[in-house]
């Protein structure tokens, strides 16, 4: 069974590659100097700096694993392209029933961020906006019920 490919903007490619590197140079360093220091205060067993900082690195080296298999799966997508909504599209959106304007950024699962308007485009917006073009109709289901959104604009980044 083939690999599940993880779709990402350059910019998140980029921060990826980032973070992993801060993670395996600073991080590792700075958790191997907590460790020394908490192994220095004895008796490993009731030692709660030794614990607290063996629980920091597993929890890195873990983040350090998935962020190498996302590497592994990665494919950038291009947005140059903006006849229709794809991963890096900057949608503008009309909420019809409030006729309120909001714009998004179609991203991949590892760079969504709501609070900075990027969404998935695994997201039930998000799945409902791929493939669209200008002037489409969109619906979606959520808690408060069925929302509809004008596509007024699709831009790339």
């Amino acid at each position: 069974m083939a690999e599940e490919q993880v779709i990402l903007t350059p910019e998140g490619l980029a921060q990826l590659e980032q973070e992993l590197e801060e993670l395996k140079t600073v991080k590792r360093k700075e958790l191997a100097e907590r460790l020394k220091t908490a192994i220095s205060y004895g008796d490993l067993k009731e030692n709660s700096e030794y614990h607290s900082a063996k629980d920091d690195q597993a929890f890195m080296e873990t983040r350090i694993i998935t962020i190498e298999r996302m590497l592994k799966k990665a494919r950038v997508s291009d947005n140059t392209d903006t006849s229709t909504v794809k991963v890096g599209s900057i949608v503008v959106l009309n909420d019809i029933e409030f006729s309120e304007k909001v714009e998004y950024r179609i991203v991949g699962p590892a760079e969504a961020d709501v609070a900075d308007n990027k969404i998935s485009y695994e997201s039930p917006l998000g799945v409902s906006l791929m493939g669209k073009s200008v002037g489409s109709i969109i619906s979606v289901d959520a808690p408060v019920g069925v929302i509809k959104y004008e596509l007024l604009e699709i831009r790339a980044k």
